[in-house]
Formats: C-alpha cells, structure tokens, sequence
C-alpha cells in the first residue's frame, strides 16, 4: 500500500537542500531548493491519492447484492408460473367433473325418452281401444251372449296389458278426475257450472292425458267446474291458526 506522507525525491536528509545530482537545483540556492522540494512534495501527494482512489474503485463490494438479485427474479418468476400452472390444472378437473355429470345426465334422458316418439304413437291404439269399450252401454253388456262377452273381455284385457307395458318404459296414465286443475298437465276445453263442487277442479275427462319420466306426453282434456266456493289457502286450511299466531 502507498505511504500516506510520500517524501520528496531529490531530498538529502544531511544537508537539507536538493540533491543536484538528481535534478535538484544547487546546493548554494536555498530558496530555490525550498520551492522544488514543495513542488515534489505536492506531486507526490495527488500521486499517492491518485492511486488511493484506484483502490477504492477496484475493491468488490460487500454483500454481492448484484449477484444475489438476478437469483431472486428468478425465483419469483418460478413461483409465479407455478401458480399459474397449479390454476390451470383445478380449472381444468373442474370442467372435467362438470362434463362427467352432464353427460351422465344426458345418457340418462336418452335412456327415459328415447320411446317418446313410439309411444306418441301408441296413444292413438289406446285411445281406439278406449273408446271401443266405451261404445258399448252397460245394459246391452248384461243382454250379451257369452261370445260377446268374452270378446269384450279380451279387449279389456289387451287394454290393460297395452298399459303395462307403457308403464314399464316410463309411460304413465294420467287420472285427473276429481282432482285440481294444474295447467302443466292438463288442458281445459270447457266450463261446468256447478256450485256444489269447488272451482277449478276437473269434474270431467274427454281425453287421458299421458307423462313419460318428466315430460308431458299429451296434456289431458278436461271439462272444469266453475261457480262453487274457492278453495281455502293452505295457511287457512286448520281452521286459520296461522292468522292467529
């Protein structure tokens, strides 16, 4: 390391003037020797700071923060996509889960109605067979022979057996007599007058309706009653206890 206090050159210790064998100026001038050993002094100093400030200018750094911070980018830019990559991924199970359960549905109503336009077609043979039977009075059923009478017991029967079979895949009777109107099931074609029966219940049935699973195959046409007393809200039907509560 340089000496902070760097002596002038050309000094000589024992008689304290330049040396003018080194370029010093002569031993009989003491001023002049004076201002050259200033000169020398002053240039060995900014020399010596010169090369103080190399030093401080080379020396490393502490801590290596430049090393440390390219690392630490990195590492957060891997947290980052990993968090993106762990989002993807639930999203992605949750459409798959979702996808699953719709097609399960979907199977399903493939299997209840995929006889819906076959049965459609089967109403017309049971609507003839119905009314068939229905030709035939009650009192003239009493006068037949036991040919007719086993003829119209077959056809009874193969009714019965043609509605089985409806209800095994998924086809069901509508029986709407007697009950209350509901216009997802039911069709009004017209009004009875009646007011010893409540309004809006069906007191007749032109035509069966029919469901299959869920759906409505074909609505029932019914006859309403209209002019007898309303039906009691369901808060009122014991006797009003909820008004008293």
């Amino acid at each position: 390391m340089t000496d902070s206090h760097p002596k002038a050159p050309n000094h000589n210790p024992q008689s304290g003037t330049a040396d003018p064998a080194n370029g010093g100026p002569a031993s009989g001038n003491p001023e002049a020797g004076a201002a050259f050993a200033s000169q020398a002094y002053t240039a060995a100093a900014q020399e010596g700071a010169r090369q103080e400030e190399g030093h401080h200018a080379t020396a490393p750094r502490a801590g290596g923060t430049d090393d440390a911070a390219p690392g630490t980018d990195a590492l957060a830019a891997a947290e980052a996509e990993k968090a993106e990559m762990k989002d993807k991924l639930l999203r992605t199970l949750a459409d798959m889960e979702n996808l699953r359960r719709r097609t399960e549905k979907e199977v399903a109503d493939a299997r209840a109605y995929a006889v819906t336009a076959f049965a459609r077609d089967m109403l017309t043979v049971a609507d003839n067979i119905h009314r068939a039977l229905d030709a035939v009075p009650a009192q003239a059923r009493a006068q037949m022979d036991d040919a007719l009478t086993a003829l119209i017991e077959g056809i009874e029967l193969t009714e019965r057996d043609l509605m089985k079979s409806m209800e095994r895949h998924g086809v069901r009777k509508l029986s709407p007599e007697g009950g209350k109107f509901d216009p997802n099931l039911h069709q009004a074609m017209f009004e009875v007058p009646d007011p010893s029966v409540p309004s809006g219940q069906v007191v007749q049935v032109v035509q069966d309706g029919y469901v299959i699973g869920e759906r409505v195959l074909r609505p029932a046409m019914v006859g309403v009653a209209k002019g007898g007393p309303k039906p009691a809200p369901a808060g009122q039907a014991n006797g009003g206890t909820d008004g008293a509560a």
